[in-house]
């Protein structure tokens, strides 16, 4: 055993979901081997040995009433948020996202190993059948309603679907990616676009996912920054930690269900407006930033109605999240951002008078979309998209612990039992059955 296998009090106490102090307690019941760390100061223990523990379930993790203050805690390898940045196994995702495309971080996040080039493509059978039921939606459906039908058409076309070795999941997170971004509509349609099923060489851009992405979210021609810009965003996605989308991907890989229904299951859980629509929300406040000439009257008009001010603030930084840093950094070289980021700083900066409070990716997303003509949802879309690999991931993690851990206690508020019978009324009452009086 190396000193690289060997974790701290603290990385142990992490890895199980427990405290520090119950990691002792682990120790004293002999549950738990440790070593003292080098230098005296504090103990090291197996990583082997204490992912074995986890297995087998001996940790006692924090209920949702627990000592953490109501939040659920897991062991996870792919994650990490700490001091404003955050890291995929121990790699700042910042770096990794600005250095590689999405798809070579993605089979990071997934495996731990960089494949370089790595290219997703959607096998012709699925991409038929989720374009069919997606095109089946009424005219005013959105681009969540296809992203949802799309991956339940596509897991019926799946017949090995409930296949949950590794290899098989890996292959579905494959090729469910491009997928999905294929039953979206194009944006722009000429003669050229007449064949849509070819779907594996957009344009030029060797093939990158974010370039047959960008296709159905604008009309606007894209170059290599909107594309590199399009392609870091998706990879800074990809996940976020135990994010309310991903806990209902867990729960649902918990439950063994297959890899099609953990992406539902997430998909189901982002469209709301407090997690993958708020940059839509952050989309319009630019909209009418740009509008009205200036900020001050919009964040006026939020702040006397008691709303918030959108793409501001995030409860895991204390500063800018540092996702909307490095789409902001990409966002200052492309001339054409220049309105959309002078409108989004006017916010940040008239609403910074008030309250301290500093961009989130949400904002740098609605940057975006504004600057190149993309609907309100486009940030929505390319979250589902890139968060969908971070599903993938986690399922990858759940499907190695015991099944349905996850199965917290409810807390009964109701009348207390034994209660009498209901009476029927007169309305309600069985057929032929006299009504009580």
């Amino acid at each position: 055993m190396t000193e690289q296998a060997r974790l701290t009090t603290r990385e142990a106490a992490q890895r199980l979901g427990v405290k520090p102090e119950t990691v002792y307690a682990y120790v004293s019941r002999g549950q738990l081997s440790s070593e003292r760390a080098p230098g005296g100061r504090g103990s090291t223990f197996d990583a082997r040995e204490v992912d074995a523990l986890a297995r087998r379930g001996n940790r006692r993790e924090p209920s949702a009433a627990g000592a953490t203050g109501g939040e659920l805690s897991f062991p996870t390898a792919l994650t990490l948020i700490d001091k404003d940045r955050y890291f995929f196994r121990g790699v700042d995702a910042v770096e990794l996202a600005t250095a590689y495309g999405f798809e070579e971080v993605a089979e990071w996040v997934w495996t731990g190993e960089l494949t370089r080039g790595a290219r997703f493509t959607a096998p012709p059978p699925f991409l038929e059948a989720a374009r069919r039921a997606a095109g089946a939606l009424p005219a005013h459906s959105g681009a969540m309603d296809r992203l949802r039908v799309a991956a339940v058409a596509v897991s019926a076309a799946d017949p090995l679907r409930f296949d949950l070795d590794p290899s098989a999941v890996l292959g579905c997170g494959r090729m469910l990616i491009p997928t999905l971004v294929g039953a979206l509509p194009k944006a722009a349609r000429t003669e050229s676009d007449a064949d849509d099923t070819d779907d594996t060489d957009d344009g030029d851009d060797g093939g990158r996912l974010a370039g047959r992405l960008w296709r159905r979210l604008t009309p606007q021609v894209p170059d290599a920054a909107s594309i590199g810009l399009l392609d870091t965003a998706l990879a800074l996605l990809i996940d976020h930690d135990l994010a309310a989308s991903t806990l209902a991907a867990r729960v649902a890989a918990s439950a063994r269900a297959h890899p099609y229904a953990v992406v539902s299951a997430g998909l189901g859980a982002l469209e709301g407006p407090l997690h993958g629509a708020a940059s839509g929300l952050a989309h319009r406040t630019l909209a009418e930033v740009l509008e009205r000439g200036g900020a001050a009257p919009v964040v006026a008009d939020h702040l006397r109605s008691g709303r918030r001010v959108p793409g501001l603030g995030h409860r895991l930084y204390t500063g800018e999240d540092p996702r909307a840093t490095a789409l902001f950094a990409l966002l200052d070289a492309i001339p054409r951002a220049a309105d959309a980021l002078a409108a989004a700083r006017d916010v940040v900066d008239t609403t910074a008078r008030h309250t301290a409070l500093y961009a989130n990716v949400d904002l740098a997303l609605a940057v975006m979309s504004v600057a190149f003509g993309m609907p309100a949802e486009a940030g929505e879309t390319v979250f589902a998209v890139a968060r969908t690999a971070g599903w993938i991931a986690h399922a990858l993690e759940e499907y190695a612990e015991r099944p349905l851990r996850m199965r917290p206690s409810g807390h009964y508020t109701g009348p207390r039992p034994p209660r009498p019978l209901p009476l029927q009324g007169p309305s309600t009452g069985r057929p032929g059955a006299a009504a009580s009086q």
